[in-house]
């Protein structure tokens, strides 16, 4: 039985992937082996990386400029290997501070140069995305964190800047149409709209590379993951092919353009349902409301245990909010069908009119 899965990560993935990875799994393309079997250096799996990191070039319309990795570690390992491949000591970065994963890539790029945080919603618990702020020219680079998962946060701008744009992209990645070219570096983690856990995406440009003396750990070295196809250490080669299957999906549906209509459909009618219902109301600035994690509470929160629990009755999970804000969220990714938020909205319509 499928349940209306609304967990924010590792995620909802489609039907199709499932089904295919699911054969994968007995005998990958007829070979007699297991994908988790097939040796990373054989043809058949460079076959599937290579399409994995063409697909993710294709589908955000990147420069020649760009190179496509598929590295482990998560966006945590990413929050220090970007400054350890960026910065010299002594240099500086722009950081602007909107979360919990924006605060843990700032505490990491500290140990390598000087992180100033030209503007931050800490005061405000995240409740909204900075507006104003000076990104000094200095600066090696501007990182942002693009969508917010723990407090529903989206920047619906990219912002305007002369110095190299870098953006950890891990729970909005592909949901939306955007000028990907603006920036230098993109890193996420695939398990929430590029497959299943265990893989993470980077997309860097060549020209930001080997600008440092410091020695950089073999492993750290984009440069030489980039040299190496992706094949520097043993991928993770299961994640790696949901994550193509799923970039497959992603095309097949009409690109990002196309599955964006679908996010801002499935976000404006879960928000109208917040808007209006009296039991609930929603966390965050309405002109920063994110599209892929709807944060909510109950102005009654004894209530809050009962609604998780009707939830539950009808197959609908994964909506209790962060340990860290309470309340509720729903994650709309990219393979979470409409249908889903439908029923979740006539839940919280139900579950209202009984309280009436």
């Amino acid at each position: 039985m499928k349940v209306h899965n609304f967990n924010a990560g590792p995620s909802v993935l489609p039907n199709e992937v499932l089904y295919k990875a699911s054969k994968a799994l007995i005998d990958f393309e007829g070979s007699g082996m297991s994908i988790l079997e097939i040796g990373h250096r054989t043809s058949p799996f460079i076959a599937v990386m290579e399409e994995a990191r063409s697909l993710v070039k294709e589908l955000m319309q990147l420069e020649d400029d760009f190179e496509i990795l598929y590295l482990q570690g998560g966006a945590t390992m990413q929050f220090l290997q970007v400054p350890m491949n960026l910065l010299e000591n002594g240099d500086t970065a722009a950081y602007v501070d909107t979360g919990v994963w924006s605060n843990k890539a700032i505490k990491e790029a500290k140990s390598f140069g000087f992180v100033d945080v030209i503007a931050s919603s800490k005061e405000s618990n995240y409740n909204h995305i900075p507006k104003q702020f000076n990104i000094p020219p200095q600066a090696k680079y501007l990182h942002i964190t693009t969508n917010n998962t723990i407090y529903g946060t989206q920047w619906q701008m990219t912002p305007v800047t002369d110095v190299p744009l870098v953006a950890d992209m891990s729970s909005d990645i592909l949901s939306r149409s955007m000028d990907f070219n603006k920036f230098s570096l993109i890193y996420a983690g695939v398990q929430k709209n590029m497959g299943a856990a265990g893989a993470t995406m980077v997309a860097v440009r060549k020209s930001m590379l080997g600008k440092i003396t410091r020695k950089i750990p073999t492993i750290m070295d984009y440069k030489l993951h980039i040299e190496n196809g992706s094949m520097l250490n043993t991928p993770p080669v299961f994640a790696v092919y949901i994550s193509m299957l799923t970039l497959r999906w992603l095309k097949e549906q009409g690109g990002i353009t196309a599955i964006e209509k679908i996010n801002d459909k499935k976000a404006a009618m879960l928000y109208d349902e917040i808007d209006h219902n009296p039991l609930f109301r929603g966390t965050v600035a309405k002109e920063d409301r994110s599209k892929m994690n709807v944060c909510f509470i109950m102005d009654k929160p004894e209530m809050e245990e009962e609604f998780l629990k009707f939830c539950a009755k009808e197959d609908i999970v994964g909506i209790k909010g962060h340990r860290s804000v309470g309340g509720f969220r729903a994650s709309l990714y990219n393979a979470l069908p409409l249908e889903s938020v439908e029923v979740m909205v006539e839940a919280m319509k139900y579950f209202s009119l009984k309280k009436a």
